[in-house]
């Protein structure tokens, strides 16, 4: 069920369970952590189109890859057609030959600059950007919501139309943009979307663990699934849908560690980590005070010390 191929524009990954974009989490190092542990398709952190265009220096640090990562998908955000287009055809996304396209962001101030889930509310747009960017050459697929609220879905009718202009694949997220992260996730709307269309769907929200997939997948009738939160507590989650063999927790955090240590310098690599330590600790005995100890050391190597006694054992 778990190692299925799914054909992205002509494009085959390597199964149908992705790593979604997670702002602020999923650079290099992350992405090759659920690589190795089985993700299918992983997706760089949700990077402006409009950085791109007037070379912001942390939209490119954002989109850092190397072919040791193998095929991965860069998202962009914006809602101008032009300037997509432009970003797709940039020497910064060249390494990446899938972009998808961000309209499912509730962060008030995307949705406000008429970005990310705001662009539900203007389907035409959407389709103009979509065409445009698919002009680039790139595999353009979509990520989006089943709408604003619940008085407004639109999965279907909106998952036909980013089909029409040429999208290679959705990925939907069952909530609605009020919803934000929390709520039950909506089956059936995802299932009129994957009945609706006849590129692969994707679908999104509260899996974390293979039950929660295989009722996600079951339900919808999606061609996969994509993780998002439950990625962050456990990166290498995905040895549970692929079967490869998992590393310590020990193990796998100093790996991540000294991956990010080869890229970011030594004052992004202590606080992306210290983040990351207070989401791999949860749930361990004495978790609390472990969290308190990470946010309060200055150095990689102190993180690292309290690391190797907060989770001996796992």
């Amino acid at each position: 069920m778990w190692n299925k191929e799914i054909d992205v524009g002509g494009l085959k990954t390597r199964g149908n369970v992705f790593l979604a974009p997670l702002a602020g989490y999923t650079n290099y190092p992350f992405r090759l952590l659920a690589k190795e542990s089985g993700a299918g398709l992983c997706f760089t952190e949700m990077v402006s189109g409009k950085g791109l265009k007037y070379g912001n220096e942390n939209t490119r640090e954002l989109l850092y890859t190397t072919p040791r990562e193998g095929t991965v998908a860069a998202q962009l955000f914006g809602n101008d057609p032009e300037i997509l287009r432009s970003a797709c055809e940039s020497e910064e996304l060249a390494p990446f030959p899938i972009v998808d396209l961000n309209m499912g962001c509730p962060v008030p101030k995307i949705y406000k600059n008429g970005e990310g889930s705001a662009l539900l509310e203007n389907p035409a747009l959407a389709e103009r950007l979509v065409k445009e960017c698919v002009k680039s050459g790139k595999i353009i697929t979509v990520k989006f919501r089943i709408g604003i609220d619940e008085k407004h879905l639109i999965t279907a009718e909106f998952a036909k139309r980013m089909e029409g202009a040429g999208a290679s694949l959705l990925t939907i997220h069952g909530r609605t943009k009020d919803k934000v992260y929390s709520g039950e996730v909506n089956f059936k709307e995802i299932t009129s979307a994957k009945n609706a269309v006849k590129i692969p769907v994707i679908a999104n929200g509260g899996v974390f663990g293979v039950q929660d997939g295989e009722r996600l997948q079951n339900e919808t009738g999606a061609d996969g699934i994509m993780i998002a939160r439950a990625a962050l507590f456990d990166p290498q989650i995905f040895c549970e849908f692929s079967g490869q063999p998992r590393l310590g927790k020990y193990q796998a955090f100093a790996w991540q560690m000294e991956e990010t240590e080869k890229i970011f310098d030594e004052h992004f690599t202590t606080v992306f980590m210290r983040k990351m330590a207070a989401f791999y600790v949860k749930g361990a005995r004495g978790a609390a005070g472990f969290k308190e100890r990470f946010f309060a050391a200055k150095t990689p190597k102190e993180i690292l010390t309290i690391a190797k006694e907060a989770f001996v054992g796992d």
